[in-house]
């Protein structure tokens, strides 16, 4: 008996014993749409993800259902990679609701990791360049993105410096790839993707770290987000100057010269314009 044999006397077996799950009482669909409601909001990554949600999670993924079409019926040739050397299961089949699979396992194409770390950059690696595994997307702890999507877009930064260090400047101009890839360092060695301190970086380098942040937290034309007003900005801000996440002194020259308010004038919707006691984030 070949194992694709085995494999349907198994499923069978299986189907036999679901098949008495047929129409359930409407207590149970209730149930049931409180525990979609529950998935439906888990996707949304609104707020923290407790050990007690993601057992909750991991429950209703165990609930089976059976297939009975191929499941990859549809699959564009990529998609199709992903099943290489995992092996078909015949239909009917009985499935998790949810499930982390290893074909939700994207591989990282020639990645020089040698040639990564001699170039300075720190942040860690993930072993895979993606993992679409739905448990696993899931149960994000805070947020919405998993290691592997936040390497790729703090990615970003690294993508900058190897682009920009490879064009000539003329001499007053070569601090640029300095300037522009150093927007996500901190002044203790906490930001990405070299971990420099505050020592490392020139003047000009802090001062863009600052002018991110603010732009970032303003900015009402993203889609992910609304843009903050100028009291929830700079208090954000203020927070971030305590942690030595941006310089303290260049911080507060940014408040006694106006240049936020400047910037906002211009700027930011009349909405987003209120008032800001500077004085309780100087030094």
């Amino acid at each position: 008996m070949n194992r694709k044999e085995v494999f349907k006397i198994k499923n069978r077996s299986k189907v036999r014993r679901y098949r008495h799950l047929k129409e359930r009482p409407l207590r149970h669909k209730g149930v049931s749409l409180k525990d979609f409601i529950f998935i439906a909001e888990c996707n949304i990554g609104g707020e923290f993800m407790s050990q007690e949600k993601q057992e909750r999670i991991k429950n209703i993924a165990g609930r089976t259902w059976i297939r009975h079409f191929n499941d990859r019926l549809g699959l564009s040739g990529a998609e199709r990679l992903q099943y290489e050397g995992i092996e078909e299961i015949p239909v009917p089949a009985v499935e998790q609701l949810l499930s982390d699979r290893p074909e939700h396992l994207v591989k990282r194409p020639n990645f020089d990791e040698e040639a990564y770390h001699k170039q300075g950059f720190k942040l860690d690696i993930p072993e895979f360049l993606y993992n679409h595994g739905e448990i696993y997307n899931l149960c994000i702890e805070k947020g919405t993105l998993t290691p592997e999507e936040r390497f790729k877009i703090n990615e970003h930064v690294i993508m900058s410096i190897k682009m920009l260090e490879r064009l000539p400047y003329p001499e007053d101009m070569e601090q640029i790839p300095e300037y522009a890839g150093t927007h996500h360092e901190t002044m203790i060695g906490t930001g990405y993707p070299r971990q420099l301190h505050k020592d490392d970086l020139s003047i000009p380098a802090r001062i863009m770290v600052i002018a991110d942040v603010f732009e970032a937290l303003t900015a009402s034309d993203r889609l992910y987000k609304k843009g903050k007003t100028l009291s929830q900005s700079i208090k954000i801000m203020g927070f971030m100057k305590k942690d030595e996440h941006i310089d303290a002194e260049l911080f507060d020259l940014f408040l006694t010269s106006g240049i936020y308010l400047e910037y906002a004038k211009r700027y930011l919707k009349p909405a987003q314009i209120d008032v800001v006691n500077i004085e309780v984030y100087l030094s």
